[in-house]
């Protein structure tokens, strides 16, 4: 069992690893409860900054610059912890990381215009609506909560939406009474909600293409004025792991594609479903896999171009 660096107690008793995403780019993050904060990857921030994909170049800049920041003796090095993060190989390893004030600091020894732009999107998006939501979301998983929702009907969704977006939305859990549109698309009309609502309610969950159909004609009718995706993908995780004890990988499916696919779900849901049945997993008590799913699942819907 590998041991915190920081208290020496199971490391699974005091993190959850989280990511951000930064104009497309990850930046992976961990959360000790014992210091009540979120610990970013160096190599990621930096990365990000100098919009530098080759991890040995990213590498190395940090490499010198720690040593420059050593030999200066600046408290940031004291302050960076090595911590354990997945890299692409899907294995862990002991990472450098800081939290926000660390990299407030960071950002002053970077010469790049694009470092206090870091700073400021990582402020603003952790205390955003978005930055405040998917901690609520965090939560659902991590109280216990989640188990207390009701599996594949409105009420249900109702739930997850009103806890996530609770004193955040003051529609926080309500079917909406307007119409609305996206991208010239219009969901169902307000008058008509109500009964299409309640049809794809009584729809079948007896195998996993009529639980996929059931998530597609949901986000068809968008019952939400705002948050209809994020809260129904957890519906939709629910529904797999209750049914067939099994959920989706979000991290598996590329925004891209996912967001594409969803478009075309209104006439034709081929590729939606390929892509979930291609991101399904079994590992439906993996905290990480929740986690991450949240992540992406937020990563979805945020804008282009930050």
């Amino acid at each position: 069992m590998i041991k915190s660096p920081l208290i020496g107690i199971p490391m699974e008793k005091v993190y959850k690893i989280s990511i951000r995403f930064y104009n497309n780019r990850e930046v992976r993050a961990v959360w000790n409860t014992e210091a009540d904060a979120w610990y970013f990857s160096v190599i990621d921030i930096i990365s990000a900054i100098n919009e530098q994909d080759d991890y040995t170049k990213t590498r190395n800049y940090w490499k010198y610059l720690k040593a420059r920041l050593k030999k200066e003796k600046n408290e940031l090095v004291s302050s960076t912890t090595q911590l354990r993060l997945r890299a692409a190989d899907g294995k862990k390893y002991l990472t450098d990381t800081i939290n926000v004030r660390g990299i407030s600091e960071l950002a002053k020894r970077i010469h790049n215009q694009k470092a206090s732009e870091f700073l400021d999107w990582l402020i603003f998006s952790e205390n955003s609506i978005d930055g405040k939501s998917k901690q609520k979301a965090y939560e659902l998983k991590e109280s216990g909560l989640i188990n207390t929702i009701e599996v594949g009907t409105i009420k249900g969704l109702q739930q997850i939406h009103s806890y996530i977006f609770g004193g955040l939305f003051d529609f926080a859990g309500q079917i909406r009474t307007k119409t609305i549109s996206k991208g010239g698309f219009t969901f169902c009309l307000a008058q008509y909600l109500p009964q299409q609502l309640h049809i794809i309610e009584q729809m079948p969950e007896t195998n996993i293409d009529e639980v996929f159909n059931k998530y597609v004609e949901m986000n068809v009718a968008h019952p939400f004025m705002e948050g209809n995706g994020r809260s129904t993908r957890i519906w939709l995780d629910m529904i797999l792991k209750y049914r067939f004890r099994l959920c989706i990988d979000w991290s598996q499916i590329n925004k891209k594609d996912y967001l594409e696919a969803m478009t075309m779900s209104v006439s034709d849901a081929t590729c939606i479903k390929t892509l979930l049945n291609g991101a399904l997993t079994d590992k439906i008590n993996d905290r990480e896999i929740f986690m991450k799913g949240i992540d992406y699942s937020y990563y979805y819907e945020q804008e282009e171009n930050l």
